[in-house]
């Protein structure tokens, strides 16, 4: 029996869309081995004219880019489209409401997890963007979950590591001890659990060696879309 979905993902960072077609696929074979994997689609704008207006502030700019990836994948014949990229969630919050098909976002889903696992207290790693951004704080807020940022010199360390060598597939072991360093922090100030809130992360990030469970957003929102295609 074949899968009646068809998933479109809207590619910001290649690194990070790269890692989200895998785990779709991985989670398929697991979730439906007797069913044919779904059908999926990518399409991408350029990751300059992304990362020029977040750095602006221009979240109609990054709706728009993510509108224009959206049309093409409805035209492709995509029921729904996700991006895994966190940096931009603000953006999907703008272009839901112009989109012609219906967006699955990973900030509900990693909202969902948490309340599920019942952590009141979570850290996050990721971009400025996402960690002292909103589209975070409203989700987990919304459902009683308290999250943490990591401090301002950890975010500008976390922003370095994350746009010259993460979103390039690369990391030196500094910025590997720095990553680990980041996420001990926001255990010891009180943090239940991580949000890995950047699709590259996984790149660097060694959870074994973590002393508090992690919840992954691209992972968990390719589980969701597997999911939501296989119910048609």
């Amino acid at each position: 029996m074949s899968n009646s979905g068809h998933i479109g993902i809207v590619a910001v960072s290649p690194e990070g869309a790269s890692l989200c077609y895998r785990h779709l696929f991985r989670h398929a074979a697991r979730l439906y081995p007797d069913r044919e994997p779904p059908r999926v689609t990518i399409h991408n704008e350029p990751l300059p004219t992304y990362i020029k207006s977040v750095r602006a502030d221009d979240w109609t700019g990054v709706a728009e880019l993510l509108l224009k990836s959206v049309r093409v994948l409805h035209l492709a014949g995509c029921d729904f489209v996700l991006t895994p990229d966190n940096a931009v969630q603000h953006g999907v919050m703008i272009a839901e409401h112009d989109s012609p098909i219906p967006w699955l976002t990973m900030t509900d889903l990693v909202a969902d997890a948490l309340i599920e696992q019942k952590h009141q207290t979570v850290g996050i790693l990721g971009t400025r963007y996402v960690t002292q951004g909103s589209a975070y704080q409203t989700a987990l807020g919304l459902k009683g979950i308290k999250l943490q940022a990591p401090i301002d010199e950890d975010v500008d360390r976390l922003d370095e590591i994350i746009f010259k060598e993460l979103i390039y597939g690369s990391f030196t072991p500094e910025s590997k001890r720095a990553f680990h360093a980041i996420a001990h922090g926001l255990h010891e100030r009180g943090s239940e659990a991580l949000v890995i809130a950047a699709s590259e992360i996984k790149l660097i990030l060694d959870e074994a060696q973590l002393p508090i469970p992690t919840f992954d957003a691209a992972d968990l929102l390719a589980v969701g879309a597997v999911i939501r295609a296989a119910e048609g």
